[in-house]
């Protein structure tokens, strides 16, 4: 495993993205503590992360298809009384 500096990163940071896609890990540091750690990303990884972003993007689309309509307006009393929707549910 590889530490460098953050300024190092900073001049060098195609060569260290070189490094890492080769397998290489790498801790950047700033005024010795480490702030940062590249790790080469697995193909499980963005397989993961596409899997991700595709569901998120079905969650959305399925909310537009599925608008329940405008939220009804109560009262001050309606939305403190003790049975909070006397009418809904009846």
């Amino acid at each position: 495993m590889k530490t460098v500096s953050a300024a190092e990163a900073n001049r060098h940071f195609s060569k260290l993205l070189r490094e890492v896609a080769g397998g290489e890990t790498v801790l950047v540091t700033s005024h010795g503590r480490t702030v940062a750690k590249l790790v080469p990303a697995g193909d499980d990884d963005v397989e993961r992360e596409r899997r991700r972003e595709a569901a998120l993007r079905e969650f959305m689309e399925l909310g537009r298809r599925n608008r329940i309509g405008p939220i009804p307006k109560w009262t001050r009393e309606e939305l403190y009384e003790d049975e909070p929707y006397p009418d809904t549910f009846k």
